[in-house]
């Protein structure tokens, strides 16, 4: 595969680093302060702009690893970077 299959655990390692340890009570998802930080982090650290870090972590909160890497799967089977909404 192309560029675009490339392996996405250094990004896995980079923004697990930006996550604050701190979870909600179900053990789950990070607390809304944590959500915070994380989107500050991602624009900071990670040269993201605001608005496309809150996007980042809404996908993430609303579909999950499941969906989201079954959609990774097919943007790359459809060599597809960058979406239309142009993150």
């Amino acid at each position: 595969m192309t560029r675009l299959g490339a392996d996405v655990s250094g990004f896995v390692r980079e923004y697990a680093a930006l996550i604050p340890k701190r979870r909600e009570a179900d053990g789950n998802r990070p607390n809304r302060r944590a959500t915070k930080k994380l989107q500050e982090a991602l624009v900071h650290q990670s040269e993201w702009t605001p608005e496309a870090a809150a996007h980042l972590v809404e996908l993430a909160q609303h579909y999950g690893a499941f969906m989201l890497r079954n959609a990774l799967a097919v943007a790359l089977s459809l060599g597809i970077e960058d979406g239309e909404l142009g993150y």
